[in-house]
């Protein structure tokens, strides 16, 4: 049975402001709150609110025949409690369907996973506990930033014992191979991974108003028929895309959300279903291993990463940030860590592209790519600087790894120690309700044992002798 695998993303970029070389050493802020609450605003009422009532509609209709996943990282979940908190409280009560699936992703929504190993499963930890935290859910199936991955990303996600992974469909890597169908990671076979179809996902984010696209208009009856109309073999139809393209990317006067709710009746009408990806993980079966030796994402034609990582400028930039890591890790500041992840988003990065892509690229307060670099650089050596006064750089590099060994060590020892806890205490309530049985059981036999009251017999009559 053909089924569609739905998410949205929801993050949020935290704007940087003007920042000055004069200002290194000074002035240690580096955010424009005015932008940041106006550009949220903005889009919690043009798409976040409306989009989300939409998908909770959709469910209740459907009788729960609708499903979807939803992804926040951990940043865009800060910007809501700040400003929109009627955000969570919306996904809260799409969470009590039981027909939404909610994924792990880093914190930051940035670029960890291919600068620092042990800074990206950090945050993707920070990140699902912020997920239990809310939405009473522990994340199955790990969504990296722009569904960034790759062979070594796989491994490292099933380090961290994720049933699964979403990335890209991305046809230099299929090559003749269909997204339609569940694979598995090439260095941990027991990760699945499910596949963004290109096609189906951008018909809807980046062509859906498209007047001059040859799909337009596009009605859900004609959507579900090109799912039904592939061969009955490929099952599985991944379709991803922000929760902005619903009332940014495609307006709301385009009548998108109209066509999202027509979707899920004239999918039953098909016999095309909805499923969770931890469903689709633990119902299909992998059908080959999807080897990507270097990374790929959904940004652009390539589908690689050099949005973010194209040029010289973003090279240096992200080399300069995670020279650092190791450093901030030990630092464990509180301010010096949200630091960490704002500066970490990958947004930061795609500011300073050169790139010539068909979809253009919000650079804000930025004119050009090298005057997104240079304010990021001063913002960035500032932060170094406060970095190097708690965790001095004068300290050798051999020492900086016994301290990282010994630190490693220890959360190894906490958590067995935590794991030895939680065995302890299972023990002792089995043998306590043990103890309670044979307390039980004792009591019963000692009633049973007791002699019963016998009743006085009368002597017996004896004969009396004739004289």
């Amino acid at each position: 049975m053909k089924t569609i695998c739905l998410y949205f993303e929801i993050h949020q970029i935290i704007h940087l402001r003007r920042y000055r070389f004069f200002d290194i050493g000074a002035d240690h802020y580096y955010y424009d709150d005015f932008e940041n609450e106006r550009s949220i605003t903005d889009i919690v009422q043009r798409s976040y609110m409306p989009a989300l009532d939409t998908l909770l509609q959709m469910i209740k209709e459907s009788n729960g025949y609708f499903k979807v996943a939803l992804c926040l990282s951990g940043v865009g979940i800060e910007s809501l409690e700040q400003y929109a908190p009627e955000v969570i409280e919306k996904i809260q009560e799409l969470a009590k369907t039981g027909c939404v699936e909610f994924l792990a992703e880093p914190y930051s929504h940035g670029l960890s996973a291919l600068g620092n190993e042990d800074s990206f499963k950090a945050e993707v930890k920070r990140q699902s506990k912020k997920i239990k935290e809310y939405f009473d859910y522990t994340p199955k199936i790990l969504r990296n930033s722009s569904l960034i991955y790759s062979d070594d990303i796989g491994r490292m996600a099933a380090d961290m014992k994720f049933k699964g992974m979403i990335t890209e469909g991305a046809k230099h890597v299929l090559g003749w191979r269909s997204p339609h169908y569940l694979y598995h990671c090439a260095l941990a076979p027991q990760l699945k991974l499910i596949l963004r179809d290109v096609t189906l996902s951008d018909d809807i984010s980046l062509r859906f108003n498209n007047s001059e696209w040859e799909g337009y208009p596009l009605f859900a009856e004609n959507y579900i028929n090109k799912i039904a109309s592939q061969p009955d073999e490929e099952q599985i139809y991944g379709i991803f895309m922000n929760l902005t393209a619903l009332g940014i990317e495609q307006p709301l006067h385009s009548n998108i959300l109209e066509f999202f709710k027509a979707l899920p009746e004239c999918a039953r009408q098909r016999g095309i279903s909805f499923s969770t990806p931890t469903e689709v993980c633990d119902r299909a079966k992998s059908v080959d291993d999807f080897s990507v030796p270097y990374p790929l994402s959904w940004r652009d034609e390539e589908r690689d990463i050099s949005t973010w990582l194209g040029n010289s400028m973003q090279r240096e930039a992200f080399n300069k940030l995670y020279s650092i890591a190791d450093r901030v890790r030990i630092a464990n500041d509180p301010r010096i860590n949200q630091d960490w992840d704002y500066l970490q988003a990958s947004d930061n990065f795609s500011a300073m592209s050169t790139k010539p892509v068909p979809v253009g690229v919000d650079r804000g307060i930025y004119s050009t790519p090298f005057d997104a670099f240079t304010n990021y650089m001063n913002i960035l050596g500032d932060f170094m600087s406060r970095v190097n006064t708690l965790y001095p750089a004068e300290i050798e590099n051999e020492e900086l790894n016994s301290l990282l060994t010994a630190i490693h060590n220890q959360e190894n020892e906490l958590e067995t120690k935590d794991k030895e806890i939680v065995i302890l205490k299972a023990k002792v309530e089995k043998l306590a309700s043990e103890n309670d049985k044979l307390r039980a059981k004792l009591d019963t036999c000692e009633n049973d044992e007791k002699p019963a009251k016998k009743k006085a017999v009368p002597p017996k009559k004896t004969a009396k002798k004739k004289a």
